[in-house]
């Protein structure tokens, strides 16, 4: 497996650190692979992301979000039974997954449910920033009104 060295990128790029922590933090998720995930589009402004964490009871996962940056935690208690395994393939190894979230997308709901996480996510535009349709009037503009005792030379 290949990894990669960001440390000559730092040098070069002063005040650009978030971008090279960023790609740094994306090579090291990509390597991992743990645990496998899914980004669904569900309709025109939700997604969900699904999280494959068998073996992971709700009380040890942590889903946060801050500063658009959406983190999944799984940790799991010390597992102190002696049991011993002949093959030993589920992972019960602590995780963390990290998401960067657009501008105005929200967590709307998680749920766990045959060993996958789902979370929820919509994107709610303020009312600002939706398209709006304006009207387009026909004819002639309308005249100004007149106050009492004014003359229409005067009001304009």
């Amino acid at each position: 497996m290949r990894t990669l060295d960001f440390s000559p990128l730092y040098r070069s790029v002063v005040g650009f650190d978030r971008l090279a922590n960023l790609l740094e933090t994306a090579a090291a998720d990509a390597a991992s692979g743990y645990p496998p995930y899914n980004i669904e589009r569900t309709g025109e402004n939700d997604y969900r992301v699904e999280i494959a964490v068998a073996g992971f009871r709700p009380e040890e996962l942590n889903i946060e979000v801050k500063e658009n940056l959406l983190t999944v935690q799984g940790r799991k208690a010390a597992n102190d039974d002696q049991r011993r395994f002949l093959h030993r393939g589920l992972a019960e190894r602590n995780f963390e997954r990290r998401f960067q979230l657009a501008d105005y997308v929200v967590v709307t709901d998680a749920s766990l449910a045959d060993g996958l996480l789902s979370i929820s996510l919509r994107r709610e535009l303020p009312e600002a920033l939706k398209p709006r349709t304006i009207q387009i009037s026909t004819g002639r503009p309308e005249q100004p009104t007149l106050i009492e005792g004014e003359t229409a030379e005067k009001a304009a």
